[in-house]
């Protein structure tokens, strides 16, 4: 109902403290679009549980600037809700409430506004030169055209109800639930998601599409693929590879969450975004090859690891880019050998590497600059930290623990020692200083490693130092030595100080000494012979 009070609209910088006051539960956003121009009116019903007695509620929501790109506030309707205009530039909408709510009340918000998005929905010309509609919300960019809370621990479910020209087609996450042709050529369009699922992943996509079913998994996962007409023969040939990916997660992972999965071409800013069940590829990223089919596994990925089982925060994005990044190299390894996962890794190696050398930084990262965690750490680094956990503890305590993780926090959000607990729990260890050398500390092992042999004790000597700066690492450390009879072996040291010395017998003077043969380890280093 709406109250016949005074408007009383305070706007306010946001912050997630000043919106931990609620829950929300469910977003009901009605989005109307033109050709005429880029202005979009929106309406948006927001239910929230009150997790804390309040008499004040805030919502992400971009206000205009001296540019007059953003969105202006219409009407709010909702309980003992007091409005008011807006002061221009911020982007908090802050609600007070005449009356003082009591903890676990349950109210429905409404937010009317209009405005052109300055950024989050991306309306432009695609690269036939038609025009589109598609949102980008990652990280925290909704609040240019949604009211929203921002936040990926806050998850909800959602329905867009987008009402745009006929001749448009429109895809959203969830199940399609309406689509009707409406009086001046309009037509409406209703997607609805039942799903909790973070701002960062709920998105629209409005365009000119062919549709394909490329497939239905178990009988009930339908997966389409959404692209330019244009590109419609080759598209639907490099989405098609979706009905190959999905299964392997489902076997490998735990059941997929969601009703279907779409692959859509887009205008997104990033090569891929994951949006739940309707993720966005580059509008570039169909050529009729298949080259994008690694993309295809790190976005379905995140399905599994992002979507549904979620970051506390930005400062653990590992626990989503690490292990797309990771799983991506896990289904090549299955598909294509051992070889192609070798090269990817010893690839993602030098990435962070070269990033470590650039930037001292610590995977998890609490920095509010969001974008910026979009680097070989919270990528490479955190796929390297998860191969070295498989290395560690065997691929049978690795997936029953990558098993455990999903089933225990699918639907919910986990921070970097919820997964440690998990680890530790299935394999019996302490990994505590496993977690905060790799995790936690703002460097990478580099190793000198020298070795000398003597012919009269038939002794090899093996010295390690470790170079970086701060403590030193903990690792096992695999040495393959091969003699002029062409005998191999690989030993295994315990590494735990910054300078260490290991004898062992050996026959012979080698003509090969070779640091971690198996790719194991994450690090930088040079073998030299003492002469």
């Amino acid at each position: 109902m709406k109250f016949a009070l005074p408007l009383l609209f305070l706007i306010t910088f946001s912050s997630v403290q000043a919106q931990s006051n609620i829950d929300v539960l469910h977003y009901k956003y009605s989005i109307e679009l033109n050709d005429e121009n880029d202005t979009i009116y929106g309406r948006a019903d927001i239910t929230v549980k009150f997790l804390e007695s309040a008499t004040r509620l805030e919502f992400d929501l971009v206000q205009p600037d001296k540019r007059g790109k953003a969105m202006s506030i219409v009407d709010i309707i909702g309980p003992n809700a007091k409005n008011a205009k807006a002061d221009p530039g911020l982007r908090i909408c802050q609600i007070d409430l005449s009356q003082k709510t009591a903890v676990n009340d349950t109210a429905t918000y409404t937010i009317i506004y209009k405005g052109i998005p300055a950024d989050g929905l991306i309306i432009s010309k695609n690269k036939y030169g038609k025009r589109t509609f598609f949102a980008d919300n990652w990280p925290d960019r909704g609040h240019n055209w949604i009211p929203c809370k921002e936040d990926p621990a806050d998850k909800a479910s959602v329905e867009f109800i987008v009402t745009a020209p006929q001749h448009y087609q429109v895809v959203s996450n969830g199940i399609q639930i309406e689509e009707t042709n409406l009086a001046d050529n309009k037509k409406r369009t209703h997607w609805k998601e039942d799903v909790p699922i973070s701002t960062k992943v709920m998105v629209i996509g409005v365009a000119d599409f062919a549709v394909n079913l490329s497939g239905t998994i178990n009988d009930c996962i339908p997966i389409y693929s959404w692209v330019y007409p244009e590109d419609r023969d080759k598209g639907f040939y490099d989405y098609a590879q979706a009905a190959e990916i999905l299964p392997w997660f489902i076997d490998n992972v735990g059941p997929y969450a969601y009703k279907k999965l779409a692959n859509v071409q887009s205008k997104t800013m990033f090569g891929g975004l994951e949006n739940a069940n309707t993720i966005f590829y580059s509008e570039y990223s169909i050529n009729g090859n298949r080259q994008s089919e690694s993309l295809l596994v790190h976005e379905i990925a995140h399905q599994w690891f992002g979507n549904f089982a979620t970051e506390k925060s930005f400062a653990h994005l590992w626990l989503s880019e690490g292990f797309a990044t990771y799983m991506t190299i896990l289904y090549m390894e299955n598909k294509y050998g051992k070889d192609t996962a070798i090269a990817m890794l010893k690839e993602d190696r030098e990435q962070v590497i070269d990033f470590g050398k650039r930037n001292a930084l610590p995977v998890v990262n609490n920095t509010k600059d969001y974008m910026t965690l979009l680097n070989a750490n919270s990528y490479q680094k955190g796929g390297w930290v998860l191969h070295m956990l498989r290395r560690e503890l065997g691929d049978s305590i690795f997936w029953k623990s990558i098993q455990l993780y999903y089933s225990t926090y699918g639907g919910s959000v986990a921070d970097t020692d919820d997964l440690r607990k998990v680890f530790e729990k299935v394999s019996g260890k302490d990994l505590k200083q496993f977690f905060k050398q790799w995790l936690f500390t703002a460097a990478n092992p580099n190793l000198k490693i020298n070795w000398s042999y003597n012919a009269s004790s038939k002794r090899l000597t093996i010295t390690t130092e470790q170079l970086q700066k701060g403590d030193a690492f903990q690792f096992p450390l695999e040495i393959s030595i091969t003699t002029s009879k062409g005998k191999s072996s690989v030993q295994k040291f315990d590494i735990s100080k910054k300078m260490e010395t290991f004898t062992l017998a050996l026959a012979e003077k080698p003509v090969s000494i070779i640091a971690d043969p198996s790719i194991s380890l994450l690090f930088e280093g040079t073998v030299t012979e003492n002469k």
